[in-house]
């Protein structure tokens, strides 16, 4: 089983990941990604936008079982991220999320 904190870290390392819903909306509406997460309190507005983006652009969304708050820890910020987006996994299975 893929550990979501140990493969966002290695990604984080070895990848390319932007943060923040204003960026993964404008990447993924570009069709550019590989995988988007999404927090579990993230708005419902957002969530539907980054669903439908994603759809189109046929890029896998990842719901975490964590909050905002809790995937800014993951990534070492200090603040919440409400979604990223992994442009490049690097070293890190972290696309194996998907397949679970």
């Amino acid at each position: 089983m893929v550990s979501l904190d140990r493969e966002l870290k290695v990604a984080l390392k070895t990848g390319k990941v932007v943060f923040g819903s204003k960026e993964v909306l404008k990447l993924i509406g570009r069709g550019l990604g590989k995988l988007a997460i999404v927090a579990s309190n993230c708005p419902n507005f957002i969530k539907q936008q980054i669903d439908y983006y994603a759809k189109l652009s046929q890029i896998p969304v990842y719901r975490a079982p964590y909050t905002s708050q809790e995937l800014g820890e993951m990534c070492q910020r200090g603040h919440a991220i409400s979604s990223l987006l992994v442009l490049e996994e690097g070293e890190s299975e972290i696309l194996k999320l998907i397949e679970q």
